[in-house]
């Protein structure tokens, strides 16, 4: 009975004729739709509450392809709303088939030329909303050829901030897939986005911190993290924080700081990042820098970063320590003259004794770095090897703290645990024949049968 419940009424009948003629009346339903979400929150609640058909409406327009030019309108009555609340309204959105139509659309907007500027930036801004709510949505961008879409747009764009930004933030959810992010790095994302975030500016910070989140999950492939390490990123990484630390003096920018410190604790998962970390006297720049950011409350993330990436850089070695690098001296009593024990106390102070075999058989792991897309139905089938099922094991067993010859001097203060009751008189299934007493007095009466 309302205006928006009529117009969507008018759209759907439209859709079912999908006449040329019925272009332009389609536009003008589009029109109305978009103001009246725009405008009134009551609507936004009416089109994307439970039982109502609206989405369903539109996301069914978008298909028709004689209505393209009414694609921009469709959109951004989505993003309108999804709005910034777009928590459960994203979900909704999802639940129809949002997420498929919206990269198709993208697909087929991308193929313009040129591509128009306003639906591209609606459209990335709306599957950056949409993303996290789709845990699919990875999978489902590589399967339309969607996934080269927004980094072809970074790469010809790299001057217009305003389409970038959703963009890299498109890219960014992308990046949480292990394929994904192999295939984006085979086509130079990681050299792209080093290009984004330095040298050192303070223009343009939303847009920087972005490309910083976006790098962090692209490195946690090992092979982007080999090809970072290839090109000497790992210097570069370091350089760009101390610049940040040196110039962010009031603390404004302690996401971008911490973003920097992401990509090198993702670079430094394999054993060449460490390498790397260390030959760029990484240890020396953390240290020196979480030394300074003690004093400040704040800065706590970065202090607890930077403590992780040193735990997981610093060489290993064993004990006994005979070197400056332990606080104490564990000295063997006897130091064999030659051996494996006497080369370890002959090493230099500087030489890491223990090697580093974390990542050595990783060189295959480029083509089989495979994504989990059924989860679900993993779970189905999920069993936990390490839950013991067998009762018998289960039951603790119980050990006598003495031999049993040495319990048998107590036996006869326990008779009823050594006795075997089997025989006697009380458990015999036959009854024993009554036989009378000599010392008692008096008549003996035997009852009969059937007397109680």
């Amino acid at each position: 009975s309302s205006r928006t419940m009529s117009l969507l009424s008018q759209l759907e009948k439209i859709n079912l004729d999908s006449v040329l003629g019925e272009a332009d009346n389609a536009r003008y339903v589009t029109s109305k739709i978009l103001h009246l979400v725009q405008s009134q929150e009551k609507t936004r609640k009416e089109m994307t509450s439970k039982g109502s058909t609206g989405i369903e409406v539109i996301l069914s327009t978008l298909e028709v392809k004689s209505f393209n030019l009414c694609r921009y309108g469709y959109i951004a009555s989505f993003h309108f709303m999804i709005g910034l609340c777009g928590g459960r309204r994203a979900s909704v959105l999802v639940a129809k088939g949002g997420t498929q139509i919206l990269l198709q659309l993208l697909l087929t907007a991308s193929k313009d030329s040129p591509p128009n500027e306003e639906l591209m930036v609606l459209l990335h801004t709306l599957l950056a909303k949409i993303g996290p709510k789709d845990k699919k949505i990875g999978m489902k961008a590589r399967i339309n050829g969607a996934l080269n879409i927004s980094l072809n747009l970074v790469k010809q764009n790299l001057q217009n901030h305003k389409l970038v930004l959703p963009c890299l933030q498109v890219l960014r959810v992308y990046s949480t897939n292990s394929v994904n992010a192999v295939s984006l790095g085979k086509n130079g994302v990681v050299e792209l986005m080093f290009k984004i975030i330095g040298p050192f500016t303070k223009k343009n910070t939303s847009l920087m911190k972005v490309a910083l989140d976006t790098l962090a999950a692209l490195l946690k492939s090992k092979t982007n993290a080999r090809r970072a390490v290839d090109r000497g990123y790992v210097q570069v990484l370091l350089t760009i924080y101390v610049d940040w630390h040196r110039h962010d003096s009031r603390h404004r920018y302690m996401l971008i700081r911490k973003g920097v410190l992401q990509c090198i604790k993702s670079v430094t998962n394999i054993k060449l990042g460490r390498k790397a970390f260390i030959d760029a006297n990484g240890m020396k720049i953390l240290y020196n820098t979480s030394q300074e950011c003690l004093a400040v409350r704040t800065l706590d993330p970065l202090v607890n970063t930077s403590s992780l990436i040193m735990r997981k850089c610093f060489p290993k070695n064993r004990l006994p320590l005979p070197t400056i690098k332990s606080a104490f001296h564990f000295q063997l009593p006897v130091i064999p003259a030659s051996g494996p024990v006497a080369q370890l106390y002959n090493l230099p102070p500087d030489v890491d004794d223990v090697v580093d075999e974390s990542d050595d058989n990783d060189d295959a792991e480029t083509e089989s770095e495979i994504e989990t897309e059924n989860d679900d139905d993993k779970d189905q089938h999920f069993k936990n090897d390490d839950i013991e099922t067998d009762i018998n094991k289960l039951k603790p067993r119980q050990e006598l703290g003495r031999p049993i010859e040495e319990l048998k001097m107590y036996e006869q203060f326990f008779p009823e645990l050594s006795e075997n009751f089997q025989e006697c008189d009380l458990v015999s299934k036959e009854p024993k024949p009554f036989v009378p007493d000599a010392n008692l007095s008096g008549p003996i009466v035997v009852p009969t049968a059937g007397e109680e």
